[in-house]
């Protein structure tokens, strides 16, 4: 019965080929593009990579396509990237914080080894809220007084629910405007920057917290976990979206990357946190308290499946894209220094 169906199969089609299907099958296997995922605030800085290749890649053959960028949040982006290897699965994984041992088990468990790390300069992560509203000038214990779902009481002596419901509850100099903060959500690498950066010091010192919480690793993990009543916002990934809620919003304030606060100058201000502003210059020095360093990560397993990977990656790294002069300067990324590039280059070639 099948060579029967075989038979009458092979006299209606008699152009078709086993071989050819295999060359079908083969050719909707490959791919000849890259594709990144990952942190909403690398974004700009990656796709701004990609269009600059793009454009010289295409100069040279007008066939060739320009990297695919695509804005998840970190733990969204390395979540996808370690699924696998293959066409199927991403090249590159943008960061806003370092890869944790429990995603790289991930990538290990999926047939990826470590991933490699391409730091790629530095950002700011700023309070920020709409220049029609009042400039705030916060500590980093009122941030967390206004953000942390368990706060101490009255006495000290005992954790609550956090009862503040406007500024002027926390400190009464602080405009009595209710608290409102939009953000990013919890696979966002902004977020773990900002509450290991501005919510965890202040707390882990209280004795309330160390009393509570004995046990240091844990302690950390409970000071880091934001108010759900409504007073903090979640925002999605897309800083964007942010920057639009605070322009509708005079009294809210929004956490994102220092990128957007320059790009949006017109229209929103930063508050200072422990009477820092965030500027280019505090960040470099170091004297701005909420600073970090951002990444692009990719598999060594792609370098020889998928075409180019190779010259994207010596894109990134190079001292015209990532350096005091680089191309992303313009963006607002804080550059390397010469000495920081020349070290990620010789990682990177150990890879290659």
């Amino acid at each position: 019965m099948l060579r029967f169906l075989v038979i009458i199969f092979l006299a209606t089609f008699p152009n078709w080929s086993f071989a050819s299907s295999a060359k079908e099958s083969q050719k909707s296997s490959s791919r000849n593009y890259l594709t990144i995922v990952g942190s909403s605030t690398v974004y700009p800085f990656a796709a701004t990579i990609a269009e600059e290749f793009g454009r010289n890649a295409k100069s040279k053959n007008p066939k060739s396509r320009t990297p695919i960028v695509e804005a998840m949040g970190t733990g969204g982006g390395f979540k996808l990237f370690c699924s696998g290897v293959g066409v199927h699965y991403p090249d590159f994984s943008n960061a806003s914080r370092r890869i944790e041992k429990s995603e790289i088990a991930r990538c290990l468990e999926n047939g990826i080894s470590e991933p490699v790390e391409i730091k790629i300069g530095y950002d700011g992560i700023v309070l920020a809220n709409s220049l029609g509203g009042l400039q705030y000038n916060l500590t980093k214990e009122q941030i967390f007084l206004a953000l942390a779902e368990n706060v101490p009481d009255a006495s000290g002596e005992k954790l609550v629910p956090n009862p503040y419901q406007k500024w002027s509850d926390i400190d009464a100099k602080l405009p009595n405007i209710a608290i409102a903060i939009y953000g990013p959500p919890s696979t966002s690498g902004t977020r773990d920057a900002f509450v290991e950066l501005v919510m965890e010091e202040p707390c882990v010192k209280l004795k309330v917290f160390e009393k509570e919480y004995s046990d240091k690793k844990k302690r950390q993990k409970k000071c880091h976990v934001i108010r759900s009543d409504g007073k903090f916002i979640e925002a999605g990934e897309n800083d964007n979206l942010i920057v639009q809620k605070l322009r509708n919003d005079v009294n809210a304030l929004g956490i994102f990357g220092f990128s957007f606060l320059e790009e949006n100058h017109e229209i929103i201000q930063a508050s200072r946190i422990n009477d820092v502003e965030p500027s280019f210059d505090n960040i470099v020095l170091g004297t701005y308290p909420v600073s970090r360093p951002l990444f692009i990560y990719f598999k060594k397993e792609h370098l020889n499946l998928i075409p180019q990977m190779r010259e994207f990656i010596s894109e990134i790294i190079s001292t015209d894209t990532v350096g005091k002069d680089g191309y992303l300067l313009q963006k607002g990324l804080i550059p390397l220094t010469d000495l920081e590039i020349q070290k990620v280059k010789d990682e990177v070639k150990k890879s290659f």
